[in-house]
């Protein structure tokens, strides 16, 4: 069988209600990006870092895999899948997908604040006080700003061994993931699903843009590419 690396960002998600990385202000839920999401903010106020992320996680409950997130699914009975994502939520593990790679951590796990190693499932509210196995206080299971991606090296190995590259509900803005589809062979082809695809630029020339929401954008490559 083929094999497609799927890059997913926050547009995938928008569709099932949870909101997108930050508003046109710059903003995140009424928050500086960095007051919640990087390392000088957690020392600055770890409890409103805690109390972020908590409600972020609480919402997970509330909402469901949309039909795209599904057809990532369905394609695996035609082909093999990797899906490489930017989002932090669970929607694809919860639509079934058997692949994911989670490039900026996931919210329903947390680690250590000293062993980064040591990492746990976490569904419930996240408090000062909460330890890891070493005694350290736990943290979300994020990448903040200002820290490495380490997962962006096998990232890039599923790139390029990849037969077809397909980029959904992604500004492509974000660095490094946004570099990821330079790895891909330059005679494969690449389908971006995004309302503001081709309106990008600099992008390679073996692109496909699809400027459609991702519902509707996958219900167009689910045709195209079961029909070859």
């Amino acid at each position: 069988m083929k094999n497609i690396v799927i890059l997913t960002g926050a547009g995938i998600s928008a569709e099932s209600g949870i909101n997108t990385f930050r508003d046109s202000n710059g903003l995140w839920e009424g928050h500086d990006i960095m007051e919640v999401a990087s390392p000088i903010g957690w020392t600055k106020n770890p409890k409103l870092v805690l109390d972020f992320y908590n409600k972020r996680r609480a919402q997970l409950t509330t909402v469901k895999p949309n039909v795209a997130h599904k057809a990532l699914k369905e394609l695996e009975k035609n082909f093999t899948v990797h899906i490489i994502t930017q989002n932090v939520d669970d929607l694809h593990e919860r639509a079934g997908s058997s692949s994911i790679l989670h490039l900026h951590g996931e919210l329903i796990k947390v680690r250590s604040t000293k062993d980064v190693s040591l990492i746990y499932e976490w569904r419930k509210d996240l408090v000062l006080g909460d330890l890891a196995e070493d005694h350290a206080q736990l943290r979300p299971h994020i990448v903040w700003f200002g820290e490495d991606v380490p997962l962006i090296p096998k990232a890039i190995q599923l790139v390029e061994q990849a037969d077809i590259v397909l980029i959904i509900g992604t500004s492509l803005q974000v660095y490094p993931a946004a570099s990821l589809m330079h790895y891909a062979k330059p005679t494969i082809p690449i389908y971006y699903i995004d309302p503001k695809a081709n309106q990008i630029d600099g992008l390679p020339s073996n692109i496909i843009c699809i400027p459609e929401l991702a519902t509707v954008g996958m219900k167009k490559i689910m045709n195209l590419l079961t029909s070859n």
